[in-house]
């Protein structure tokens, strides 16, 4: 239709108007008010279809109260513009069917169709209180103010799109961030709940893993659920929902969790309040550690986005359980080699222990027996010496015992390669050197032949030189440790940056177990080092200054 110029000019500038923005709901209040203006309406509305509930919903007035219901939205023009696709004028409202839901006192309504997408998604209505206000003209304009308030939801929506997808991403980095910052497990979880119910517009969320058997789900962590949902029972990989996405591994989404059939707790749901899920798998290399779930307390349909959210920040979780069960997996070895060292030092201390007894022991029984008690019957002596004979000899049998248990920490040798071997030990005492700010350097000579040793045994005594080290630079320093051979041997130097020693300290370093004057601890560090290397047909070397740092190396016989 051809307008007259100056409808012409009012529709323009109600098109330039309404394309003056991006923000979504500022766009559809332009298109209302811009409608209102151009036909001279009293009021108007824009309404828009729900995908997910198929009805139709306000969202934009225009001289409209506040309060103005829209429930009969569907019984209206509105209603009757979306099921035949076809604009509406109608100039007695009261005496027409089709205007069943008009306001009190409104007698002319006019309403026009937005398709998108070949279907018709929103609808622009105007109404007036007098009777016959709106023309053909007034028609034929709100139909071309559509099509461009068409293309401006349009652009709108992508803008909403573009920006939601930009504040996901940004979550999901800072996500990522949180979540790997973290080593203990239980906080690793907390903080994969929390991050993800903030993700989106969930109303809780929750972290399923399996069990040791892999036959059921347990929640281990959740934000946002109450007491009900928290006592929930296990979930049954091979009969219950979400056991299919573990089985899938692939995403799972329910609309209704209240009403599904398939859902195992839906009083659950009911009582939280819960009615959309989305559940992710977690997946890590080619193992499914359990789900990651969201819910929403409204009838929501996931876009694809927002499952392509979940499911990176599932694959970044995933990451993140394996790295905490991994380091505590560490703490574990870790604490089960200072149990290993603890107990060799016990078995070198009883050989010690032995060694010290039996010699003052052998010299006691050879002058009692030189003494030759012999007592009279009836002298109380004569019991008295019995007795004495007898403890010597228990103390004896004891001794022998001490020794017999010593020998099972004699060294088992094998063929070790000590690059590798140290390679173990840095990563077992990475977190103590960092917690002390100690710079570790490694440099080692290529092509080293392997030793042969008790791996367990030099490995505790390498472990004893680094903890010595860490100790004697409690302000941080650098530890280097170097590999070499030089002959027939094989040497294992630790180079610290801390204090030194002094002279007294230096003479003391290798003493007996139990002659040791050190303050903290039994002093038994360098005393096993020295203990291992001897029994591995090697020697340690201590070179120390103070104020410049110690080096200890260990030598051993290169096959």
């Amino acid at each position: 239709m051809n307008f007259p110029p100056e409808q012409m000019t009012r529709l323009y500038e109600s098109v330039r108007a309404i394309h003056s923005t991006l923000e979504p709901e500022a766009a559809l209040s332009l298109v209302v008010r811009e409608a209102v203006n151009l036909v001279g309406a009293s009021s108007g509305s824009l309404v828009l279809l729900n995908p997910n509930t198929g009805l139709l919903e306000t969202e934009a007035t225009e001289g409209l109260p506040e309060a103005d219901p829209d429930s009969h939205l569907e019984a209206g023009i509105a209603g009757w513009v979306v099921r035949h696709g076809e604009s509406l004028r109608v100039g007695d409202a009261a005496g027409d069917e089709r205007c069943a839901a008009a306001r009190p006192g409104v007698h002319s309504e006019l309403a026009v169709p937005l398709r998108m997408e070949g279907s018709v998604r929103s609808v622009l209505r105007v109404d007036a209180t007098e009777a016959n206000a709106f023309s053909e003209t007034d028609q034929a304009l709100l139909e071309e103010l559509a099509v461009h308030a068409t293309q401006v939801i349009h652009n709108t929506w992508l803008y909403e799109q573009l920006r939601q997808r930009t504040e996901l991403l940004e979550s999901l980095v800072s996500v990522g961030q949180t979540i790997n910052r973290t080593l203990n497990l239980d906080d690793v979880l907390e903080a994969i709940t929390r991050e993800a119910a903030g993700l989106g517009r969930a109303r809780a969320c929750s972290l399923q893993l399996l069990d040791a058997s892999g036959e059921w789900l347990e929640v281990r962590a959740q934000h946002g659920a109450g007491n009900d949902y928290q006592q929930r029972p296990p979930l049954s990989v091979a009969e219950s929902l979400m056991g299919s996405v573990v089985r899938r591994r692939k995403p799972m989404q329910v609309g209704d969790l209240q009403n599904s059939a398939q859902y195992q707790h839906a009083e659950i749901a009911r009582r939280e309040g819960f009615i959309s899920l989305l559940s992710v798998p977690l997946v890590y290399s080619e193992d499914c550690l359990g789900t990651l779930n969201v819910y929403t307390d409204a009838p929501h349909v996931f876009s694809n986005e927002e499952m392509d959210t979940l499911a990176a920040l599932a694959e970044l979780s995933a990451v993140a359980i394996e790295k905490a069960r991994l380091y505590e997996r560490t703490v574990d070895g870790e604490e089960q080699l200072r149990r290993n060292e603890q107990l060799s030092a016990l078995g070198l201390l009883a050989a010690e222990v032995a060694h010290e007894i039996r010699n003052p022991l052998t010299v006691m029984k050879m002058l009692y027996h030189s003494l030759d008690l012999q007592f009279p019957e009836g002298d109380p002596r004569r019991e008295d010496a019995r007795v004495l004979g007898d403890k010597m000899d228990h103390l004896d049998r004891i001794v022998d015992n001490i020794v017999n248990f010593a020998r099972n920490a004699e060294p088992r040798m094998a063929p070790v390669h000590v690059p590798t071997l140290l390679d173990d030990l840095a990563l077992l005492t990475r977190h103590k050197l960092q917690h002390h700010s100690i710079h570790l350097e490694r440099d080692d000579a290529p092509e080293l032949p392997p030793v042969k040793a008790d791996a367990t045994q030099l490995s505790q005594a390498f472990l004893n030189v680094i903890l010595n080290a860490t100790e004697a630079m409690p302000e941080g320093g650098t530890l280097r440790i170097a590999t070499a051979r030089e002959g027939n041997e094989l040497r294992v130097a630790f180079a610290d940056t801390g204090p030194g020693m002094t002279d007294a300290q230096r003479e003391r370093a290798f003493t007996g177990m139990l002659s040791t004057t050190k303050e903290k601890g039994g002093g038994l560090g360098l005393a096993i080092v020295a203990k291992v290397a001897e029994a591995h047909g090697g020697r340690v070397e201590l070179e120390s200054e103070e104020g410049r740092g110690t080096e200890i190396t260990v030598c051993l016989a290169a096959e």
